[in-house]
């Protein structure tokens, strides 16, 4: 059973507001029409931003949320489980809000003035192009690859090295649609839903106001009556972000896998009663619900644990451990599923590219996460 198929199963009170809903079953609708567009359909992308995705972290002041880390994984959950591409741009939807209100206050101005339903896509991680500055600003030029969801973005964040190079923190400059072309770049074998094309900028000046050094971000805003979630650090929260789509996926494959082997019976009794089709089932939802612990907690972390003491370690490795568990359950279904579940008309075998194109993301690696967690641990003995 999947929140998408069943929502009145959940109490009112539950995340999952009724644009919510809504957007998981048009995201799950045109699933396949994304994913041959190689962008999310129109009315999804709308249904993003009627959801409030877009609006989820902007400040209150421009008549934002600002919403929790927990609310944003459970809905992003929801509309994982029909299209993993738009749970995608959602999530980067409301991270890049996130981002933005780190911005100086006129900068914010710039692009929440009109209200906060305001789609921004992003490039920050690599930096790119070339920065010259200016009296006032800056001058940009250059490329940008695997923009999520710029399709739909009414600005844009970019990175770029600062002028005269050296050791210091890239710049993250805004921009607005109409000064940064979009190129169709994105051919992708999973999540080929979210339009993660390539941006180019010719020599647009960017006002001061609207740049800031990446370091901003990575440390979060000092002020004490900053909302929280503009509070802490980047690190903490990135792979809870990229981490929340795969839960999502997760437990719709199941549900596709369930709905063919079911079928496959012919008796109208559900699931065949073979002892091995009972093992991949209760395994897999198992998993999946093991891993939906562990990215709760990382969230309920970010929501509330005490700045001073942060765990971005622990939230590091516990959204890369998920991730692995939620990749194991959807190639154990695949595999499961045989010849079944490869045809083009099957969404397991969707699910099943993207999750191995989202766990891709580099900050997903175990490896890494591993290594700061050993640290912390190390640190903490000391």
């Amino acid at each position: 059973m999947t929140l998408l198929e069943h929502p009145s199963h959940y109490p009112s009170s539950s995340p999952y507001g009724v644009p919510v809903r809504a957007a998981a079953v048009l995201g799950a609708h045109h699933a396949a029409e994304s994913e041959l567009a190689r962008r999310l359909h129109p009315a999804v992308a709308g249904a993003l931003t009627e959801a409030g995705f877009p609006r989820h972290f902007v400040p209150a002041e421009f008549g934002g949320e600002p919403g929790t880390f927990a609310e944003l994984v459970e809905s992003v959950a929801l509309l994982g489980e029909g299209c993993t591409s738009a749970a995608w741009c959602a999530a980067l939807q409301a991270a890049h809000g996130r981002l933005a209100a780190h911005l100086p206050r006129r900068g914010q101005a710039d692009i929440w003035g009109s209200g906060p339903d305001v789609p921004i896509a992003a490039a920050v991680v690599p930096p790119a192009g070339e920065l010259t500055e200016e009296r006032g600003g800056y001058r940009l030029t250059g490329r940008w690859n695997l923009a999520s969801g710029v399709d739909h973005a009414d600005w844009m964040l970019l990175a770029a090295p600062e002028p005269g190079g050296g050791d210091r923190s890239p710049r993250v400059l805004a921009l607005p649609r109409a000064d940064f072309l979009v190129e169709d770049t994105w051919r992708n074998s999973g999540l080929r839903g979210t339009g993660s094309n390539s941006v180019t900028v010719a020599g647009v000046f960017v006002p001061r106001h609207r740049t800031m050094s990446r370091d901003v971000l990575a440390a979060g805003r000092p002020e004490e009556d900053a909302a929280r979630c503009h509070r802490v650090p980047f690190p903490l929260v990135a792979s809870l972000m990229f981490a929340a789509p795969a839960l999502g996926a997760a437990r719709g494959a199941l549900a596709a896998w369930s709905r063919v082997v079911g079928g496959a019976s012919g008796d109208g009794e559900g699931l065949p009663g073979d002892g091995v089709t009972q093992q991949v089932l209760a395994r897999s939802s198992a998993e999946i619900d093991a891993a939906h612990l562990l990215l709760r907690g990382a969230a309920e972390r970010a929501d509330h644990a005490p700045l001073d003491r942060l765990p971005v370690a622990r939230n590091m490795r516990d959204a890369a451990v998920a991730v692995e568990m939620l990749v194991a359950v959807v190639e154990r279904l695949f595999r499961s599923g045989g010849t079944r579940v490869q045809s083009e008309a099957e969404p397991l075998q969707r699910f099943w590219r993207d999750v191995h194109a989202l766990a891709g993301h580099g900050a997903l690696r175990f490896a890494p996460a591993a290594a700061a967690y050993a640290r912390s641990v190390a640190s903490e003995g000391r």
